[in-house]
């Protein structure tokens, strides 16, 4: 099942894509996809839902974030072996955990905003994971039946803050529109294999990224149960996986996001963004 939220900012509806890619509207059935609606009970009464039944929405819509009520965003460092290459980096013995704050959440066309004294903007194309019940202490062998769906991200980074400004990643990852993400939400039980998906990236329509999920140095299973040893993981909750190589800080010479780009970010399966880069305010 393929979950999408359409409409103008503020008057967003719930709705389902079906078979030929049309939009259904689920407004009468829930007012909103948040995380209440992520339980295995909740996605299957939508399923059930007969498709036919459902409203279908005319036009192309503008298309939001495909839920809300995110309480906290969980990222991955260097978890592909060929971008931790790149990246001169050793592949992690652990995951690298870092958090991106709230306020980076950004829909999946809105704008990416180069922040002040930036200098080194990049892109990162991204697996989104979207908790769907508690989890706490789970088992590598149940961590996926803690996760609704999944969904297309975009990690944002500015590289000067992030390892030049001392301190932790968050400061290169967290400004606002860093943590794009969208458009459809696609429950897990419509993806076969996780960890066979292609992931790319296109900067301007050159494309620099091409991966694959199998190219983790730690699946999402691991992820999953890895983080829920050090923190409860809520529904809602967003973990971004990380990036195959082709980021821009990796390229000889580095190239770097400047205004008037267009990002676009796919994953084969659950779907693209595109961003335009503007300048700062």
């Amino acid at each position: 099942m393929t979950l999408v939220r359409f409409g103008e900012p503020g008057a967003e509806k719930p709705g389902l894509v079906d078979g030929q890619g049309q939009i259904r509207d689920l407004s009468a059935h829930i007012s909103e996809l948040t995380p209440a609606q992520l339980t295995d009970e909740s996605l299957q009464r939508l399923a059930a839902i007969s498709v036919d039944s459902l409203p279908m929405v005319s036009g192309s819509p503008r298309l939001a974030a495909p839920m809300t009520g995110v309480g906290k965003i969980v990222a991955i460092g260097f978890n592909y072996v060929d971008h931790a290459a790149e990246m001169a980096v050793d592949l992690p013995e652990e995951p690298l955990v870092f958090m991106k704050a709230v306020t980076a959440l950004s829909n999946p066309f809105d704008d990416i905003i180069t922040p002040r004294a930036a200098t080194k903007l990049d892109y990162e194309a991204e697996l989104v994971v979207v908790i769907g019940k508690r989890a706490q202490y789970v088992s590598l062998e149940d961590a996926l039946d803690y996760v609704a769906g999944y969904t297309t991200g975009n990690d944002v980074s500015e590289r000067a803050f992030q390892r030049e400004r001392a301190g932790q990643f968050v400061k290169g990852k967290s400004a606002d529109s860093f943590a794009p993400f969208g458009p459809y939400l696609v429950t897990r039980d419509s993806i076969d294999d996780v960890q066979n998906l292609r992931i790319w990236s296109e900067i301007n329509g050159e494309m620099r990224q091409d991966g694959n999920t199998s190219q983790m140095v730690f699946g999402v299973a691991h992820i999953v149960s890895y983080l829920s040893q050090f923190m409860t993981l809520m529904p809602g909750d967003l973990i971004y996986t990380g990036t195959p190589e082709g980021v821009g800080d990796g390229l000889t010479p580095p190239q770097y996001l400047q205004p008037g780009d267009i990002v676009r970010i796919g994953i084969d399966g659950i779907g693209e963004l595109r961003q335009t880069v503007v300048p700062a305010p």
